[in-house]
């Protein structure tokens, strides 16, 4: 039997649609089902019925601003991959409710975790276990969270930030039925029976252009000067156009924090606030960033895929900002016939999350 299963369904009524992914999966003895869903259904019935279509099965998942699955990338739909028990040697899943107050969040989780592997997270083999992070994509609070992560542990936590099709008002996250929304996160840890990779892949080249944010409010994500210079007109300045066609289509302009060519950190920017400009991801005062030249999406994801070898199954947290791209380019389905018929769940993001906050990425749980 497949140790990973996935199931999907566009059914309008949200009952019905469970239902179906029910059915879907029924033949897998399984010891969680991970699921995506769109946030046009009622968060009260998904959690709810969720829990009762696989009692006795942990159920984990989030709203979403676009569901993925194998040759079909869209909206409207509940998306799930069912993990067979014999597919993981451990699996624990704990709710973080106050990330933007609770400082020891993290801790808290982590000693839980401890508990029942009797071991220490800062010692846990990192090639053997692998963390899942799912947070409220309107929390703020990603580069704190992924921080203390980093600060407990060597384990990897990919994921990315729930969304809400871009409405930027309230997203959802699921666990055994109960529904969590403000300031929430999700953290399981799991040691996959057959190992695992961590993918992060990004379409960019690093350009020459260079600039420095000189006043910050990192609280609100929103650069005030660049270069001691009004921010919005002088980031548009350094891509050479100008600030009405910058606010016209300002997601095709991107930087990032540069460590090599093929090492960086997205951030995009987002809205011009009496010419201050926000972004998506923090921004640090003093930490320069550097202009990123979007290149072709689908072929390299596809070569970076590639590169990683066989695997049995694959979890994408894809940037919301990058399914758009691809919507716009009419390239969705192409991009998810990339996982050929590797069994492949995702969900387009509001962030995406490894060793990092970061946006116009990928960032994808490879089990083997």
């Amino acid at each position: 039997m497949d140790k990973f299963k996935i199931a999907h369904s566009d059914l309008k009524d949200a009952a019905e649609a469970v239902k179906s992914i029910k059915g879907q999966l029924a033949d897998v003895d399984a010891c969680m089902i991970l699921f995506f869903v769109s946030p046009t259904y009622p968060p009260d019935v998904i959690g709810r019925e969720m829990a009762a279509a696989f009692a006795g099965i942990r159920t984990v998942g989030c709203t979403t601003a676009g569901e993925m699955i194998n040759n079909r990338m869209g909206a409207n739909s509940i998306v799930a991959m069912a993990f067979c028990k014999s597919s993981m040697k451990f699996l624990q899943i704990e709710v973080l409710e106050n990330i933007n107050a609770d400082t020891e969040d993290v801790a808290k989780a982590f000693k839980s975790f401890e508990k029942s592997l009797g071991e220490p997270m800062k010692t846990l083999d990192p090639m053997k276990y692998v963390g899942l992070v799912i947070i409220d994509g309107l929390s703020g609070c990603e580069e704190k969270l992924n921080d203390r992560l980093g600060n407990h542990t060597n384990v990897p936590f990919v994921g990315g930030s729930a969304g809400d099709n871009f409405e930027f008002k309230c997203t959802y996250m699921f666990v055994d039925g109960k529904v969590y929304s403000s300031n929430a996160a999700i953290l399981a840890l799991m040691e996959p029976t057959n190992g695992f990779k961590v993918l992060k892949t990004q379409s960019f080249s690093v350009t020459d252009k260079k600039i420095m944010p000189t006043k910050v409010d990192e609280e609100r994500r929103m650069v005030i000067e660049f270069d001691g210079k009004p921010a919005a007109e002088t980031y548009a300045e350094m891509f050479g156009i100008s600030l009405e066609e910058f606010e016209k289509n300002h997601q095709a302009y991107h930087v990032g924090v540069v460590l090599d060519e093929r090492h960086y950190f997205v951030r995009s920017p987002g809205n011009i606030v009496d010419g201050a400009l926000t972004f998506f991801c923090s921004v640090k005062e003093g930490l320069e960033l550097t202009a990123l030249q979007m290149e072709d999406i689908v072929s390299g994801t596809r070569a970076d895929l590639q590169k990683c070898g066989e695997v049995k199954a694959i979890v994408d947290f894809c940037c919301g900002f990058r399914s758009l791209d691809l919507t716009n380019k009419n390239r969705l389905k192409e991009y998810s016939e990339i996982f050929g018929d590797v069994p492949t769940v995702g969900f387009a993001t509001y962030g995406e999350s490894y060793i990092g906050h970061m946006n116009m990425t990928s960032t994808m749980l490879l089990l083997k």
